[in-house]
């Protein structure tokens, strides 16, 4: 059996299996960004126990950890480069500290790229390679996986879409994730009679309040097109789409994010690569983070 952790900028979740696509038992919590990474690591001593106390079993029976972190993440050294969310995790050596703490062989990657390598193996991408996964949340991240690997590309990682440059001028994020939607419908003048959440926007684009929907089509574009970009790069055969934003729906989301890109395809591969809903809910990083630890360290 093996511990899967998720690390991220408002979620901690730490479930034990035996990577097969199923959790034996599962512990969730929130993060407390005021206390800083080394809150996010006294709750991780508190929820070993309990999660372990709760499935009826003890360390004894564990192989290995697996972490996906909110932020990139070094193959190298197994530490945090940074955290765009939390402060306290600069260059901290995490797999050693975990390592040390649990006695147990730990590896750690990137939260997007295990959660890639989740829905590869037991979600919305089994069976078919490549698998480009994108996370739309608050922020936007990215994953590929081919033939069942993690590509990371020089050790720090890869793909990072959320952070490719726009006609606009500016990155995908202050468009398209949940952060940049939100920003940019704060400003204008036709919805500043309140704070529109995501959620917010959605439901008054169902009630028929134009400018909501206007902001939710202009996240759809300019997600399209950053598709369009890995597509010309990549070719992926799947991209699987998940993310709080993702969860608006298909008359807000998937629909008009999959007429944009069926607008402006690339010729030589039209109709390669598809475009669906994540499989594997919340849970995601967790089932990557498990089949993670029981590659590296499977005996």
């Amino acid at each position: 059996m093996y511990l899967g952790i998720e690390i991220g900028g408002t979620k901690l979740q730490l479930a034990l299996g035996e990577a097969n696509g199923s959790l034996n038992a599962l512990w969730r919590g929130t993060v407390n960004a005021a206390e800083g990474g080394e809150g996010i690591r006294r709750a991780i001593v508190a929820a070993v126990p309990d999660l372990l106390a709760n499935a009826g079993t003890d360390r004894g029976q564990l192989r290995g950890v697996g972490v996906g972190f909110g932020g990139p993440t070094d193959d190298a050294s197994q530490s945090v480069i940074k955290s765009h969310h939390i402060e306290g995790w600069t260059g901290f050596p995490l797999a050693k500290w975990l390592s040390d703490l649990l006695s147990l062989p730990t590896v750690i990657c990137n939260d997007a790229d295990v959660a890639c390598l989740g829905e590869a193996l037991h979600g919305a991408g089994a069976g078919l390679s490549p698998v480009f996964y994108i996370t739309v949340g608050t922020g936007i991240g990215g994953g590929l996986v081919i033939d069942g690997e993690i590509y990371r590309g020089c050790g720090r990682g890869a793909t990072e879409i959320g952070h490719l440059i726009m006609p606009d001028g500016e990155i995908l994020e202050s468009s398209s994730a949940g952060w940049g939607i939100e920003a940019r419908a704060k400003r204008d003048p036709l919805l500043q009679d309140r704070k529109y959440t995501v959620k917010d926007l959605a439901a008054a684009a169902r009630a028929g309040i134009a400018a909501a929907k206007e902001h939710l089509d202009f996240a759809t574009l300019q997600l399209a097109e950053g598709i369009r970009q890995v597509i010309k790069l990549l070719c992926p055969r799947r991209i699987v789409i998940g993310g709080g934003v993702s969860l608006m729906g298909d008359d807000l989301f998937f629909t008009p994010l999959r007429k944009h890109l069926a607008e402006h395809e690339f010729p030589p591969f039209a109709g390669l690569t598809d475009v669906v809903p994540a499989a594997l809910g919340e849970e995601v990083v967790l089932h990557g983070a498990l089949a993670l630890a029981k590659r590296s360290f499977e005996r």
